[in-house]
Formats: C-alpha cells, structure tokens, sequence
C-alpha cells in the first residue's frame, strides 16, 4: 500500500539556514501500490490557456496548421503529424509564430473578433504585445509600462532561441579551467570561461546563420550587445538545469565520485527537459565533479519526449560520462516497477524543475504519492520554482505534508532569460529556476 499520509497540521513555513542536517534512521516504509496516470502537465498549461484569453488555444493550432492538441503533442514528442504541419519557408514560419501571440492584451480579443476597419498592432517599444485600438492600449498602459521593458528582451530572445534548435549555436563547453569550488554562480562561470566564451559569441554574431534569421523575422537586425546580452541570457537557460542539479549535490553534501556513479532521477520530466535534449547538454554538470565515475540522470513523467526515450542510452555507465536516460509514467509507479526490484539504481538524489503542485487540486493529487514517497524513504530533494510567490505556496505544502526542509532561496544559477506568460502578457515575467527547495525526510523522524 502508498506510503500513509501523516496528520496534517498547518503550520508557518521555517525560518532556515542553508546547510544540511543528518537525520536519523526510522523504519523501512511501506511499500507502494501502482495507480492510475495522472494528468499531463502540458496539457493542463496548453489549455489553461483558454482561461485568460478565450479561443487562443485554437489560434496556435490554426496558425502552426494542426487540427487538434493531439497533433501538437506529436510534434513536441518528436514525431510528424498527420495533417499539413510545417512551412513553406522561414519567413512563414516565423511570421505563423508570431500570429500565435496575436491577441488585444487588454480587452484579450481575437483576430477573428474584430470588424474589418480594425486591426492589432504591437506596443512600438517592446514590439511583443498587441491592442485592437488607442483606447485599449492607454487603459493599460499603467500595467505594460511595469513590463515593457523585460518584454523587449523577450521579443528578442523568442527568435534568437531558433539558433539554439538548429543547432547554429552552441554553448561553450570543455574541462573547467577553474577549481569546480570557485564557481559558485553565472558571475564566476562566466568569468571562468571568458575567452572561450567571447570567441563562440563572435562567430555566431558574424554567422549566415544570424543573417538568414534577422532577414526571414523581417525586423530590423539589433545593435550587436542586444544581440551578445540575449545569446548569454539563452545560454543560462540551457545550462541552469544541469548547474542546479550540481548545486543540490554539493548542497547536499552527496559524494560524487563514488566506485559505482551516481544517479539522479528528475521526476514530472515533461517535453521542457527532454524535447531536443541529448547527454552533451549536461556536460557542465560532469565538469562541475571532475574525476567522477559516471552520472546517471534519468528523466521520469508522464510527457516525456518520445524521440527522447528512443535517443537516450542504455549502455554501461562510464567514468566521466553522463547518461541521459526517459522513462514515461508516473514517478512512484517508476519507484515500485524498476527501483524496488533492482532494474534502477537508488537515486542519490531526486531533482522537480517546476513541479507546479501548488497551483492546482488536480496536480497536487497526482504529486502527492511522489511527495510522500520521496519523504517516507528519506530521499534527498530538490525543488525549484519559478518565483516567490510559487516558493511560498511549495513551502507551505510541503511543511504541511511534515517534510524537513533543510534549505530554500534564490538559486545563483537560475535563468537569466525573462519567460513572459503567454495568456498573460503583462505579468511580470518568470525566471526558470529562480528559487529552490532542498527537503529529506520527515520534521517528525527529528523526534522519535
């Protein structure tokens, strides 16, 4: 049977210091029971959509030329749709992605809503909101005007990010040529790659690559910093996944190195992790323990990419590499089908990028057997979220589910590159990573 939920009491979430604490030994838990799969996160966000902008959900599907979110799906898995998806060239597809952002931010019509003398243009500063006329844009104005400006580096990004898919930009990457205990943030790793990093931002500032994308955007090219500050803001976002899993080793105090490798499992892996993924991308994370003998990473949930799971490596684990590994399901049906019976290695720790349970009853329902699950068996974990307002509401859920939070904050390296939100344009953008979570355990095993 699932691990039994401990009484619950509400309580204030503590005041912590960052260090980690050793817990004493308790009794083997229960074991669990497989349960039907939850929900799909992306889903859920694809059509939450709806809720603050009636009918956009359907306004991508029409201008990416899919019928259904099941084609959408298809596509993010890595596979090809049925219907007439794709573009007959760059400036089609890039003007069909701009369309999909296309709705008043104020009084959030449609294209398909307005009469014929009316039309939407985007605010002439940050050229990545629209408003169907004069009247809506001043009434929100006072609300833009907090924004307008990240929402210019957004603009930016959105279409530098193409470089990163085709694979015309590349993050430096090699031996750290620093102490790995030196570089504690973006500041000190960017320091720390320096030239290499300078060399690398040239050739794609001066690439046909860059040419061909400002040419096909139809845009005015950027001043060559706007251009520089946005590929190191993409860079971050690349790099913050593997470098936070880094962070909670060493905060953790977990031994990298040790004569079998060591596994990570990353559960409610959805298409954000693993789409395009490949074992290169966690390269910074190998460089960050030098002489370790292998790191296992093993991406668990139910939106996991299928082109992901048919990419990923099977083999022996190496010294020095890093294994990428999917799985699709639920994470405590993972726990009982390969860990309890050997096919999967303990994890040594487990890692949620934005897990999201706060947000809904829905989500929390499908979360809670994990939670419980990485609390009973006392499994070192680490949570991030996208703002302070999300970490407050996961602190509260989890000291409401007795967990001992041994650590939370600002991540040193969280993403630098603003996430606007999409259904709602003018709210202060987001940073992936931005806070975490470090929790083992249970408060009451302190006391027995």
């Amino acid at each position: 049977m699932a691990p039994r939920l401990r009484r619950r009491r509400h309580k204030k979430p503590p005041a912590v210091s960052p260090k980690v604490v050793t817990l004493a030994t308790v009794e083997t838990p229960r074991p669990l029971t497989s349960s039907e799969p939850g929900p799909s996160i992306d889903a859920l966000g694809f059509f939450s959509l709806d809720k603050n902008v009636p009918g956009l959900s359907q306004l991508i599907l029409q201008k990416l030329n899919m019928k259904s979110y099941e084609e959408y799906k298809l596509v993010v898995d890595g596979g090809t749709p049925v219907s007439g998806f794709g573009f007959r060239c760059p400036q089609e597809m890039f003007q069909k992605l701009e369309d999909t952002f296309r709705f008043c931010a104020h009084c959030r019509i449609l294209p398909s809503g307005l009469s014929d003398s009316k039309t939407l243009r985007h605010c002439k500063r940050c050229r990545n909101v629209y408003y169907c006329g004069p009247e809506c844009q001043r009434s929100d104005w006072p609300a833009h005007r907090k924004v307008c400006k990240d929402l210019c580096l957004v603009a930016v990004d959105r279409l530098m990010e193409w470089l990163l898919v085709t694979g015309d930009f590349v993050p430096p990457s090699g031996p750290w040529p620093w102490p790995a205990e030196v570089v504690q943030d973006w500041a000190t790793w960017f320091s720390m790659r320096g030239s290499q990093l300078d060399a690398v931002l040239e050739a794609v500032l001066g690439s046909q690559a860059m040419n061909i994308l400002w040419t096909s955007v139809g845009r005015p090219r950027p001043d060559p910093d706007i251009l520089q500050g946005s590929l190191k803001r993409l860079l971050t976002d690349v790099l913050s996944r593997p470098l936070t899993i880094g962070l909670g080793l060493r905060a953790l105090g977990i031994k990298v190195g040790r004569t079998v490798g060591n596994t990570i499992h990353v559960v409610g892996a959805s298409h954000v992790e693993t789409f395009l993924t490949c074992s290169g991308d966690y390269n910074e994370l190998g460089y960050m323990f030098p002489g370790h003998l292998g790191l296992h990473v093993i991406m668990v949930g139910l939106d996991v990419a299928t082109s992901f799971l048919q990419n990923t490596a099977t083999s022996t684990l190496e010294p020095g590499a890093i294994q990428l590994r999917g799985h699709r399901g639920l994470y405590h049906d993972f726990w009982e089908e390969q860990v309890e019976t050997g096919q999967v290695a303990r994890p040594d720790m487990v890692v949620a990028f934005h897990p999201g349970f706060h947000a809904s009853p829905t989500l929390m329902e499908a979360w809670l057997p994990t939670l419980l699950l990485l609390r009973d068996y006392e499994i070192p974990t680490l949570i991030t979220v996208y703002s302070y307002q999300e970490l407050t509401a996961s602190l509260q859920t989890l000291v409401d589910l007795d967990t001992h939070i041994l650590a939370y904050g600002a991540n040193p390296f969280a993403s630098l590159k603003p996430e606007q939100v999409y259904s709602n344009p003018n709210k202060q953008p987001v940073y992936c990573n931005a806070y975490y979570i470090l929790f083992l355990g249970s408060s009451n095993q302190l006391c027995d």
